[in-house]
């Protein structure tokens, strides 16, 4: 694999020197078969600047303080998420009271669910400025492999969890168990989990369109 990339790094370079514009490279390069993420990776590697040569940019270093960042950020937003969620539970059971349901109305699981809210989310919402300011600051670092790594990883938890939801809906109109609070409950569960799901993957996109 780094074979590869090599070489694709070493022809889009000599392309570049020789005065032909991104434009060209990419159109020639997909022609070839390559992917349009490795072409635009390679692109990305040189900067948009007036030399007489191609000017690599910096590559972004992976640290231990940036996976830290990312898998708290990730942790108490899940947290944050699922104490929501749990919330929003109980207020439909509240509402919607069913006698021959095992699920009621609980008080205590209620305390726990805003306790949680109450810690989590600050710490997610700090985080989450901390990053941005960090990117803000450096933009490479959008780039870096953690950051891509974690962020898809997220995102693919969500899409598992709005699949799961879909499914467990499809399966309650089936058996004829749709009432209101199932319905509501998928609702919660999808809105929640699609926000996160819509919003880390058009940001790593326009991330990758940045580059």
């Amino acid at each position: 694999m780094a074979k590869r990339e090599d070489e694709l790094l070493e022809f889009t370079r000599q392309a570049l020197a020789q005065g032909h514009p991104k434009a060209e490279v990419e159109r020639i390069l997909g022609d070839a078969g390559w992917s349009a993420d490795e072409v635009r990776n390679a692109l990305a590697s040189f900067a948009d600047v007036e030399f007489p040569v191609p000017v690599p940019r910096p590559r972004p270093q992976p640290s231990a303080w940036e996976a830290f960042l990312y898998l708290l950020l990730f942790t108490t937003l899940y947290s944050s998420a699922y104490s929501l969620g749990s919330l929003l539970f109980e207020f439909i059971e509240l509402a919607f009271p069913d006698p021959a349901s095992h699920a009621v109305w609980s008080p205590i699981q209620v305390r726990w669910a805003i306790s949680s809210l109450v810690i989590a989310f600050p710490v997610f919402a700090y985080v989450s400025m901390r990053i941005s300011r960090l990117l803000r600051a450096d933009p490479v670092r959008r780039g870096s492999p953690v950051r891509k790594w974690l962020t898809y990883i997220a995102a693919l938890i969500a899409a598992l969890i709005v699949i799961g939801d879909l499914v467990a809906l499809v399966n309650g109109a089936l058996g004829g168990e749709l009432t209101i609070r199932f319905v509501l409950k998928a609702l919660v569960v999808g809105v929640i989990a699609g926000a996160i799901f819509t919003y880390y993957l058009t940001d790593l996109r326009r991330g990758d369109a940045e580059q």
